[in-house]
C-alpha cells in the first residue's frame, strides 16, 4: 500500500534533530578534553608556557561544553527550516510517497523483548 507524507511538524522535527545533533556533538567532547590536557602540558617547558597552556586548556574545556550545545541549537534550527521547506514543496508536488507492508507481530524478533 502506498502512503504519502504530506506534512512534517516543524517544531517537532526541530526537537528531534536538536537532540540527535546534540548527542552527536557529545562524541567530540573527549577529543576537546584530551586537546585541552595536551595543551596544558605542551607549554610547561617554555617561558610563559604555563599561562599559554592554561589558556589553551581552558579554551578546549570551554569548547567541550559549547560544541554539543551549539550542535543542538543548530540542529533544532535546521530541523525547523527543513521541515517548513518540505511542507512548502510538498504543497506543490504532493510529498514523498512510500510503500508499507503489514508484518506479523513476532515477540522474539523485536529488540528488547522478553523471550
Amino acid at each position: 500500500m502506498t502512503r504519502r507524507l504530506k506534512r512534517i511538524a516543524p517544531v517537532q522535527a526541530g526537537k528531534v534533530l536538536g537532540l540527535i545533533y546534540g548527542l552527536l556533538g557529545l562524541i567530540f567532547v573527549p577529543f576537546f578534553i584530551i586537546a585541552g590536557i595536551a595543551g596544558a602540558f605542551a607549554g610547561q617547558g617554555q617561558e610563559g608556557g604555563a599561562a599559554t597552556g592554561a589558556i589553551a586548556a581552558g579554551m578546549m574545556l570551554f569548547m567541550a561544553v559549547l560544541f554539543p550545545l551549539m550542535y543542538a541549537v543548530l540542529g533544532f534550527i535546521g530541523g525547523v527550516l527543513v521541515a517548513a521547506l518540505y511542507n512548502w514543496i510538498a504543497g506543490w508536488v504532493g510529498g514523498l510517497e512510500f510503500e508499507i507492508e503489514e508484518v506479523p507481530a513476532v515477540a522474539s524478533s523485536r529488540p528488547g523483548s522478553a523471550s
